[in-house]
């Protein structure tokens, strides 16, 4: 599938499915996030460990695939600048964004790795989640693409999911176990849709829309391909997966408990969680000034 295929692809499902409202500021692309509200806290606290990269604030954030700024902790990032440009491939997601935002918003149609912007123009750059739906040479292409339209002196932040988590990959067993538990005890309590409920965890499990493109990468790709380009690094933003979380956090085995250990656990090793975990924050640096011979000062 050529690269113009995957992101037809892309846009029709987010245009059709994944934008759409199903309730009052929740959309369907919400049903791959973890909601209950054993793990809200958890949720709340990672969405804004984003929020300190942008606090010097400015004219220009741009927000690459923005969707619809769906969730309110996505609105503190952009609270310090006049407009928050949002940029997606979906007209639907823009539309919802321009609900939640109005004039604050400023709204573009693009491709993530082909901005339609000069150089050096945005006080601060985030993209959550979108990368993924790239293929890997157009990832690196996008990376190039963020540094290239951030201003001198400021961050990018992107979060994305590696493909394989070691952190995840160690916990497999205890995942699996708890789901056939899970569904054991859902069928002993004689619940008629116990039948359903292992059908849809595995379809969020993937953590993928049917029918869209999903690619993915680890540290080492990431260190590889851009590592000599340019300055970031690769901190924490969330080290379990919504699998994790659905299969083995529940309120009656003190969930917010261990959900609290682990945050802090996090803040304590971002680097570690960081590349082990299942979602990176990786902050791209553009230094003040660039020498002549292409050195920083």
């Amino acid at each position: 599938m050529s690269g113009t295929e995957v992101k037809e692809q892309v846009r029709r499902f987010y245009d059709q499915i994944g934008w759409q409202e199903v309730a009052e500021g929740l959309y369907q692309n919400a049903r791959y996030e973890d909601l209950r509200p054993v793990a809200a806290e958890y949720i709340h606290r990672c969405h804004l460990r984003i929020t300190p990269f942008f606090q010097a604030g400015g004219r220009f954030l741009l927000d690459v695939g923005s969707g619809p700024v769906q969730y309110p902790e996505y609105l503190t990032y952009s609270a310090p600048y006049q407009y928050r440009v949002c940029l997606d491939i979906s007209h639907v997601a823009l539309v919802e964004a321009r609900r939640r935002l109005g004039e604050h918003g400023l709204y573009v149609v693009s491709d993530a790795a082909s901005l339609p912007f000069a150089g050096d123009c945005f006080d601060g750059l985030v993209s959550l989640h979108t990368l993924h739906h790239l293929p890997l040479e157009e990832q690196e292409k996008a990376y190039r693409e963020f540094h290239r339209v951030l201003s001198f002196g400021r961050n990018a932040v992107v979060v994305n999911g590696w493909t394989e988590s070691d952190l995840m990959s160690f916990f497999q067993p205890l995942v699996a176990l708890m789901e056939r538990a899970g569904t054991w005890l859902a069928r002993r309590r004689g619940r008629a849709d116990a039948a359903k409920l292992q059908p849809f965890q595995e379809e969020t499990v993937r953590e993928k829309p049917t029918g869209t493109f999903v690619r993915k990468m680890n540290a080492d790709w990431l260190w590889v391909s851009l590592g000599t380009e340019m300055d970031f690094e690769i901190r924490v933003w969330r080290s379990v997966s919504v699998r994790f979380l659905r299969a083995v956090i529940h309120h009656q085995l003190g969930g917010r408990l261990w959900l609290r250990l682990l945050f802090w656990l996090e803040e304590r090793f971002p680097y570690y969680f960081g590349e082990k975990g299942q979602y990176p924050l990786i902050i791209v640096r553009k230094p003040r000034t660039m020498g002549s011979d292409g050195t920083t000062n």
